[in-house]
């Protein structure tokens, strides 16, 4: 079988076989890539009433802050997903498991923001880790294989169309002369 025959083949059945996992890697990557932009993917930095400061609130007393938010439904450290400090700005990010986000100041001890985050299940749809364990590497990882193949496959074929096309009119200009 010629190699053109076999990656069209290739092209035919893998773009078939890698369809919903692409659309899915597709569709959360450009969510991914705008989460900065869009605040109901990630709720913006909010900044604290002194930045750059050494916090005066320890970090027990600002998780007895988050803890007592309701929507945060916590109990235990072991319950939050992250905590994410903001020196430079003066807040710290509590995110539980529920995907509920606390921004607290770390000089006054203020609730900044309540939001709730989506990224993390975005980003978790995108590596396929959302549907099961093994959907990662044994779905969403054959399937970036699949593609780089694909892509591989594809400039092959672009590259000897333009070649055969090349090869034409040359022999044509030869012929004229």
């Amino acid at each position: 079988m010629k190699s053109q025959i076999l990656y069209r083949k290739i092209h035919h059945w893998g773009s078939i076989i890698i369809a919903l996992p692409l659309l899915a890697t597709i569709g959360t990557g450009i969510l991914l890539m705008l989460k900065k932009e869009i605040e109901w993917i990630q709720p913006a930095t909010q900044q604290g009433e002194h930045r750059d400061a050494i916090p005066t609130q320890s970090f027990d007393q600002l998780f007895a802050i988050a803890k007592a938010i309701p929507e945060m439904e916590l109990q235990h450290w072991s319950e939050l997903e992250r905590v994410d400090v903001k020196p430079g700005k003066g807040v710290v990010k509590f995110v539980a498991a529920n995907n509920w986000e606390a921004q607290i100041d770390t000089h006054s001890g203020e609730l900044l923001l309540l939001a709730k985050r989506r990224s993390d299940v975005i980003e978790a749809i995108h590596d396929g880790s959302w549907f099961a364990d093994w959907a990662k590497l044994g779905l969403f990882l054959p399937s970036g294989i699949v593609l780089l193949v694909l892509w591989l496959t594809g400039i092959y074929l672009f590259a000897l169309m333009h070649y055969k096309r090349w090869q034409k009119h040359k022999r044509l200009a030869a012929k004229v002369q």
